[in-house]
């Protein structure tokens, strides 16, 4: 990932988004984005995101909004919100926005990901993290943008475009460790979760029902038929119809959290197989995998296929589409792909196949301790802290670990201990199960 687009990048897609929201804004502006209903989007937001698991203040978040016109004014509600709940910390400087017309966005971008956007360390003077929370755009921060410690998002917009909505999920879902941010060493035996293991998703939409059951992926879109004249400017299109204003307080009447799993989304899987389909339509990349010459296939994926306008494909989203419970590597994916293998295997799959192989090349004798040896060899495959508990012979701290005890060490056989462990140095790749 890149941090930030180019401030032309910005306004081609501002620009875009004229053309392709004109509907947008009359309607959910002027008829559905009340001060009532923009004020009770942002207290559901402030009052259910993620906090930062060090100071316990909001998590940095980014809302998408319709226009800049309605970037203005959350950023406004945001700041007046902030002000009532946290008083004397922020001085409206809790949420910023960043669009093309605001001065300096692109280096708001950038400070946000540094940590130093209106100034950092406002709760707790050794951590380094920004004073606004929250960052208000357009289209500024949906692709290309990496700000790994990232804990909401906020889609306080429609979204049409199955690519838009992949790019915008997928700022929020870099690993992040919150202890890097924190110089305090005393401080930091103290933080219950510093690891990022997930993230929000505010989707006051409903984007993603539309897109995991209303979207159709196969439909072929028929370009329009140029006018009799000869290529003049196309009709326009008919007038929105059935419109409605409501007068009334719009009021948030349930709060629904759903856990996306491993399977992922409809539309990340939706993705991947467009991704699939993008390589098999290249005759040099099938010329190559036929051949299989798959370090060659690989660089070519990677210099002219990845991180290319509109899909913004690379590694990371796709093994993230894929819904696999392991690190695939892009030579799966090749095959996979062009049918080399059916699917991919999953990581308990791989374990069972490698340990699988350890017995065949090592043939124990005594057949009634391979199930301790199994738990130890994918403990010992899986687990990073197991296999630096066992190299460095720090074998007590098995008393007190969670997912391999010293009685689960104990029942394994004394020459297999050393044995296991130097088997799966020398044979078994560790990269695909982290």
């Amino acid at each position: 990932m890149k941090i930030g687009d180019t401030d032309e990048d910005e306004t081609s897609e501002e620009g875009e988004e004229v053309a392709k929201q004109t509907f947008y804004r009359k309607d959910f502006e002027k008829k559905f984005f009340s001060e009532p209903t923009n004020r009770t989007f942002c207290e559901a937001l402030l009052k259910h995101a993620l906090r930062d698991p060090v100071s316990g203040e909001m998590g940095k978040t980014l809302v998408f909004a319709v226009s800049q016109n309605h970037a203005s004014k959350l950023t406004q509600i945001l700041n007046e919100l902030a002000g009532s709940m946290f008083p004397d910390k922020y001085q409206s400087n809790f949420a910023v926005q960043v669009t093309s017309q605001i001065p300096d966005a692109q280096q708001c971008t950038i400070n946000f990901t540094n940590n130093n956007l209106l100034g950092s360390a406002n709760f707790i003077e050794t951590y380094k993290t920004c004073k606004a929370r929250v960052c208000v755009t357009v289209g500024m921060m949906t692709t290309g943008y990496d700000c790994p410690d990232i804990l909401n998002l906020a889609l306080v917009r429609p979204i049409f475009s199955p690519s838009d909505f992949v790019q915008i999920k997928g700022r929020g879902t870099r690993k992040f460790s919150f202890l890097e941010l924190l110089s305090d060493p005393e401080l930091k035996g103290w933080v219950a979760e510093p690891h990022k293991k997930h993230f929000k998703l505010f989707d006051f939409f409903a984007n993603c029902e539309y897109f995991e059951e209303k979207f159709n992926y196969d439909e072929v879109l028929q370009l329009p038929r140029p006018s009799e004249g000869g290529g003049g400017p196309y009709p326009p299109p008919p007038p929105p119809v059935g419109l409605h204003e409501n007068t009334q307080d719009d009021l948030i009447s349930t709060v629904h959290e759903t856990a996306i799993g491993l399977d992922g989304m409809k539309i990340d899987r939706m993705f991947f197989e467009q991704f699939e389909e993008k390589l098999k339509e290249d005759p040099i990349l099938k010329e190559q995998v036929e051949a299989e010459r798959w370090e060659q296939a690989v660089e070519y994926v990677i210099n002219h296929l990845f991180d290319k306008p509109a899909e913004y494909f690379n590694l990371e989203k796709l093994r993230k589409a894929a819904g696999v419970d392991r690190r695939l590597s892009l030579r799966e994916i090749l095959q996979k792909a062009f049918g080399f293998i059916p699917s991919f295997k999953s990581k308990d799959e791989l374990l069972e196949e490698a340990f699988d192989q350890f017995v065949l090349d090592n043939k124990p004798e005594d057949a009634s301790h391979i199930v301790a040896m199994k738990y130890f060899f994918k403990a010992y495959v899986t687990d990073g802290e197991i296999r630096q508990i066992i190299e460095d012979n720090r074998l007590t701290e098995l008393n007190t670990h969670p997912g391999f005890s010293m009685a689960d060490f104990r029942a394994v056989p004394p020459e297999w201990r050393n044995r296991i462990p130097e088997y799966v140095k020398d044979y078994v790749p560790l990269n695909q199960f982290m």
